[in-house]
């Protein structure tokens, strides 16, 4: 998180981002947070610029106001929506990799009726 007002706060970003990468697990989903956006008439970080950090940086991006608290709930359901998507890559991605046939393998599928329409006499799929 950096303030849009002061751009020595965002001079530090790149630094904590390094650090970050160094002792967090690879894993991690990370957003980069302009705070103070309520201060428009002082902002020194273009909003462009940061932007364009985050994504050749490959991070979540979002500017909130803690003040009156535009994008904070945005930010949260973002991280979280986020993390959700990873998890459910990696178990979809785990199962599939457990499951998966390996070369040469035969897979046999033998269709079963489906209680509904095998009542149905004589109707096939």
């Amino acid at each position: 998180m950096y303030d849009i007002s002061k751009g020595d706060s965002y001079e530090n970003v790149s630094r904590w981002l390094t650090e970050l990468r160094e002792h967090a697990d690879p894993q991690i989903v990370i957003m980069l947070v302009g705070n103070k956006s309520d201060l428009k008439h002082l902002r020194a970080v273009p909003t462009e610029e940061a932007k364009a950090f985050a994504a050749e940086n490959n991070l979540l991006f979002i500017e909130t106001s803690a003040l009156d608290a535009s994008n904070v709930e945005l930010a949260f359901q973002n991280i979280l929506t986020e993390i959700y998507r990873m998890y459910a890559d990696q178990t979809l991605q785990a199962d599939f990799n457990q499951t998966r046939p390996t070369q040469g393998q035969t897979i046999s599928f033998t269709p079963q009726p489906d209680d509904e329409n095998s009542k149905k006499a004589g109707q096939c799929c």
